[in-house]
């Protein structure tokens, strides 16, 4: 298992843009500020009123998407695009989206971040009608509903095929005339939408949004789906009415802290995740050192409210990717430090808080903590911005299989003995909510989606074999 095996993916991340010249150059740009989302592999499709091109690659968006591939063979006013993180099973090139297809009525290409959760088991019913799957990809499923919907337009075939999905998914979607933004019923993936000097944009996050200059208009609402045209945007509701579930863990982890999610910027609201954590888990300490770079706000937050020096005694080199070395067994053990080096001069002899926004499989936070050790910390606790991560996500997020979250199968002082700390503490769930605007998590009709905490899951898995502990393998959840 290497270091990649023990952090959550987010498996993918969507942009579109309609009314541009170089939408092309654009939807590249925004790719590239949603890269956290995937670093496996993106894809590119654009329009140019006669015909749709496509663009999809193995590799990260600056590595493969040149002036070349973009200027001059993505031509087109509209383009949509999608970077992703492959989960099990195949990365190659015939899963990477968008997904595009010819249609009766013409080309349709769409790109999806979440899991649908019924995915295998529409596929089953379509293959016994004669339709050939050319991916292993759950977004595929859409693609053929929406060519045997038996309605009269596109917008309706649409809406009568999103209308049989189960799960999460925030999506956008292109045809000749039309650029479509959508999200589940209840939301629980991303989606907003900007505005770049009248062009239309759809993006995952703000922050494709900022790199390019647009304007936040504002989030695809939950069960929303907003139709852009030449003549302007137009937004129906198509599902019934339902209380939003959005992912709480975009706000722990997955989002980029110069983001603004629901209302919320994240990086203050892991700040205020740090500042809850230090309430219920103080502890003795010299300095709060953070696990760079997702556990950094909450370490931030978690010094001021402790009153305690914020130090960066771990460094991060950012220049290693994940195919950097294949080390031989001799040098196996070093693979922590291709990424994480302790500050010595900063541990030396202090007491320690390690903040990082969570624990999966436990092995890396057992290196690091070693590590620390080394450099001559004398004591070394760990705090969680999280509560324990108990199951699986269905909802488009790379985990592993229960069984294998450490805090699945051990007790929190179990945890400590494992990583070897001196202690351990977690955030609480209502101590994530407060940090999130809430004075608890209501147990009756939770404001989040929180399954991975809870394993309170909101919807129906339909493609599960009824225990909470297998994962969804025979797809790959959101393309990506």
């Amino acid at each position: 298992m290497t270091e990649s095996d023990d952090v959550f993916h987010d498996e993918c991340g969507v942009f579109g843009i309609f009314g541009r010249q170089d939408a092309a150059a654009i939807a590249t740009l925004g790719l590239h500020a949603l890269q956290h989302r995937g670093q496996e592999a993106a894809g590119i499709v654009s329009f140019d009123g006669s015909q749709f091109r496509v663009e999809r690659h193995v590799g990260l968006i600056g590595d493969r998407f040149t002036k070349q591939s973009v200027i001059d063979r993505l031509q087109g006013t509209r383009a949509i695009g999608h970077t992703r993180y492959a989960t099990t099973g195949e990365s190659g090139l015939r899963n990477v989206q968008p997904l595009f297809a010819e249609l009766a009525d013409g080309g349709f290409a769409v790109a999806h971040n979440g899991n649908i959760t019924n995915a295998m088991t529409i596929q089953r019913a379509l293959q016994k009608q004669g339709a050939i799957f050319s991916s292993t990809s759950d977004t595929e499923t859409l693609l053929h509903l929406v060519a045997m919907s038996r309605e009269k337009d596109f917008i309706t075939r649409f809406t009568d095929g999103i209308r049989q999905l189960e799960g999460a998914f925030s999506l956008v979607a292109l045809s000749s005339k039309k650029m479509i933004g959508c999200r589940d019923a209840l939301g629980i993936r991303p989606l907003v939408l900007g505005d770049l000097d009248g062009a239309y944009l759809f993006a995952s996050e703000t922050c494709a949004l900022d790199i390019i200059g647009a304007r936040f208009v504002r989030d695809v609402k939950p069960g929303e789906m907003v139709i852009v045209t030449e003549k302007g945007v137009e937004s129906i509701f198509p599902f019934e009415p339902q209380r939003p579930r959005f992912c709480i863990f975009e706000y722990v982890y997955f989002a980029r802290p110069d983001s603004t999610l629901e209302g919320r910027n994240v990086y203050d609201a892991r700040k205020k995740i740090g500042c809850e954590l230090a309430r219920e888990s103080p502890v003795d300490a010299d300095l709060v050192v953070p696990v760079p770079d997702s556990g950094t706000p909450a370490a931030i937050g978690y010094a001021q409210e402790a009153g305690l020096p914020f130090e960066l005694g771990i460094i991060r080199n950012h220049y290693v990717g994940r195919t950097f070395i294949q080390p031989t067994d001799s040098i196996r053990h070093m693979g922590v430090k291709l990424k994480h080096n302790a500050n010595q001069g900063i541990l030396n002899g202090k007491r320690v808080v390690l903040v990082d926004d969570s624990i999966v499989r436990g092995t890396t936070s057992k290196k690091i903590v070693q590590m620390v050790r080394e450099a001559g910390a004398r004591e070394v606790h760990m705090r969680i911005a999280s509560p324990p991560t108990r199951a699986s996500c269905f909802y488009g997020v790379d985990t592993p299989e229960t069984a294998k979250l450490l805090a699945s199968r051990m007790t929190v002082e179990e945890m400590a003995d494992f990583i070897r700390v001196d202690s351990l503490g977690f955030l609480s769930i209502d101590g994530l909510y407060r940090a999130v605007g809430f004075e608890k998590r209501d147990a009756d009709a939770p404001q989040f989606c929180d399954a991975c905490f809870t394993r309170d899951y909101p919807t129906i898995l339909t493609d599960q074999s009824g225990a909470d502990n297998v994962r969804q393998l025979s797809l790959l959840a959101g393309g990506g």
